[in-house]
């Protein structure tokens, strides 16, 4: 077996985060033809393939998930000698990626960031929002922070605690007017399943793939909606419907790559998130501000 050259690494790792040889030529400013040789030499150099190679573009191989984690911290150490020798003070340094939804991006990530890029994270912090399933596999983030009434396969992680979804209207106390609906990724949620159940597809006048998005139009329309409360609690042109749907909780989890389970790194990193996260708690789980805001059925 031949001795690795380090440099392979910026192709292979430039692959495994953008799924593409052209994406990942175009990001290192070099060839199509350059990040396939390269690709080749890493390969045979390591044994094996790292990638599968289909009409999506170039997938991780679930086995090789450790690699790449290796590879990610052999290329950031390789960068910050390079920093120290150049005398550098602005160099790239480690990065934490952590995909979540837009509800929690928006909301309790945007709020722990000082902290969490302060006191726990390495020297960049990178938020990746999508309410679909990151593809771990590829390494696009590290942690996941989300609902779901079970994780995937490829996640493995802790239940942090359960997120209340209630029925909102807008607060000026006229009669709701039909719903607002959930699509896209959201189509599979607990609340559009029940959704799909109890209520008429012709009282549904709107619908959007982001309960961020949903409350908004919520608040601007005299339509109903079900909404995480730890978004619809906070919104002053909001009010709770209590009684219109029953009490739903969906398990939150803060989860890692099931290959990477075992590393210490991101175990800790996954601790440090949790104790920031505590005090928002009570909001997920729709604690705060009830109270007030309840109209109750109408």
């Amino acid at each position: 077996m031949h001795k690795l050259n380090w440099d392979d690494l910026r192709f292979v790792l430039a692959v495994a985060d953008t799924g593409s040889v052209n994406a990942a030529a175009k990001v290192l400013g070099v060839n199509h033809a350059t990040v396939l040789r390269r690709i080749a030499s890493f390969e045979e150099t390591c044994g094996g393939p790292v990638f599968e190679r289909d009409r999506s573009g170039y997938r991780l191989r679930p086995n090789r998930a450790p690699v790449i984690e290796a590879a990610r911290l052999a290329a950031q150490h390789v960068s910050t000698a390079e920093a120290l020798m150049q005398g550098s003070h602005n160099r790239v340094g480690k990065t934490l990626r952590i995909t979540s939804t837009d509800t929690f991006c928006q909301t309790v990530l945007a709020a722990i960031y000082p902290a969490l890029a302060r006191r726990i994270a390495p020297d960049r912090v990178i938020y990746l929002s999508s309410n679909a399933h990151l593809d771990m596999a590829r390494l696009h983030a590290d942690i996941a922070l989300r609902p779901a009434l079970l994780l995937p396969d490829d996640l493995v992680g802790r239940k942090l605690t359960d997120m209340r979804f209630c029925v909102y209207a807008n607060a000026e106390g006229r009669a709701p007017q039909g719903w607002l609906g959930l699509s896209g990724a959201l189509e599979r949620s607990g609340p559009a399943q029940w959704m799909q159940r109890e209520v008429d597809m012709a009282d549904i006048v709107g619908s959007a793939d982001s309960f961020c998005l949903l409350t908004q139009m919520a608040a601007r329309s005299t339509a109903q909606v079900i909404l995480p409360a730890l978004l619809g609690d906070a919104n002053p042109d909001l009010v709770r419907r209590d009684g219109v749907m029953p009490d739903m909780f969906v398990p939150v989890w803060i989860a890692c790559h099931r290959d990477l389970a075992g590393s210490e790194r991101l175990q800790n990193l996954m601790d440090g998130m949790e104790k920031l996260l505590q005090p928002h708690i009570p909001a997920i789980e729709g604690q705060t501000g009830a109270a007030a805001k309840s109209a109750g059925a109408r």
